[in-house]
């Protein structure tokens, strides 16, 4: 199944670009190889084939011969980087409108992940869900995105945004990360999020504008009205798979979210390449692969949890996508 291509503002590209200069990198033959040639004046998007993005950010580590090269970029994507998105941030009235507007509207500068909000006690968590496998890219492109969502939280609350805790569902440099999140960050847990008080999220922000608010928002939906011929299907279905708390749910059930037929749904997939089975399959093997790696569950509870009714059926599919089975991949895990 192949990715779909990967559309972000000039802005973040010329951010990774001045990262790679920084450590004393000539870029102009790398970015000619690569195919990439960004209008340094001109704020707009820029459209690249997903195996060109991956290269672009695998190799961007390497000539910085830094692992957090994800944490640098997002230190840099400041509330105003965020064209109208930040601008809507800036007017919001409480924390609280800014993570909605966030929630609904990220996908206006990326759709790599997608934000979700759960209230657990007395914290609200944001969490930040793949709409794609993004494998080996996940640590920077995740680290980018979170850090740059707690810089808008941070400018919105003047630098009073008491964010209490910060998670990723991998390995990292929890020294910088909490000296950039000014948070305790921990890895290696179930998934990327962060915590904030319910006490604190509804208190009036000053800076907020409601006229502007809501000029902004106009602004915000007529952006995100374009946005459906432009994104495939396929990432569309898998952000709702990764999204669904309790089970998958079936084709005609992910069709009707959609307002489709099962019948339509099927056939747009088709025309992509993939069908409701490998995108199902496909995030079934992320998620696999991201609960042996926590080691906080069972292959027994896995198993369940991926909808499997027999655990020798998903046995029998982690050796297929891995080669070897899960037991020995979470032993792998554990050295």
């Amino acid at each position: 199944m192949s990715h779909p291509s990967v559309t972000l503002p000039n802005h973040y590209i010329l951010q990774i670009i001045d990262i790679v200069q920084n450590a004393g990198i000539r870029t102009e033959l790398w970015l000619r190889h690569l195919g990439i040639s960004p209008d340094k004046e001109e704020e707009s998007l820029v459209t690249m084939p997903w195996a060109t993005f991956r290269q672009f950010l695998l190799q961007a580590g390497k000539f910085c011969n830094d692992q957090a090269l994800g944490l640098l970029i997002g230190e840099r994507l400041l509330i105003n980087t965020h064209g109208i998105l930040g601008y809507a941030a800036m007017s919001s009235g409480t924390i609280r409108q800014v993570i909605e507007l966030l929630e609904q509207y990220l996908v206006l500068r990326t759709d790599l992940l997608s934000m979700e909000t759960v209230t657990e006690g007395d914290r609200l968590w944001v969490r930040f869900l793949e709409t794609r496998p993004l494998e080996d890219i996940q640590r920077p492109v995740t680290e980018a995105i979170v850090l740059a969502i707690r810089n808008i939280l941070d400018f919105t609350t003047m630098g009073t945004c008491d964010i209490r805790q910060v998670t990723f569902p991998f390995e990292g440099d929890a020294k910088l990360a909490e000296a950039m999140f000014r948070s305790p960050v921990s890895y290696n847990q179930d998934v990327a999020a962060f915590s904030l008080p319910l006490k604190t999220i509804d208190k009036p922000l000053k800076m907020a504008n409601s006229v502007s608010f809501q000029e902004a928002l106009k602004v915000c939906r007529q952006e995100l009205d374009k946005l459906p011929t432009e994104q495939s299907w396929s990432a569309r279905v898998r952000r709702l798979l990764l999204q669904t708390q309790h089970g998958f749910p079936t084709l005609d059930i992910t069709a009707r979210r959609f307002y489709l037929t099962p019948r339509t749904l099927h056939r747009r997939l088709i025309e992509e390449g993939t069908s409701y089975r490998e995108v199902l399959e496909g995030v079934r093997h992320q998620l696999a692969v991201r609960y042996l790696e926590t080691g906080r569950m069972t292959i027994q509870e896995i198993s369940f949890a991926l909808g499997y009714s027999d655990i020798a059926n998903f046995r029998k599919a982690f050796k297929r996508w891995e080669s070897i089975p899960p037991s020995q991949y979470q032993r792998r895990g554990e050295k």
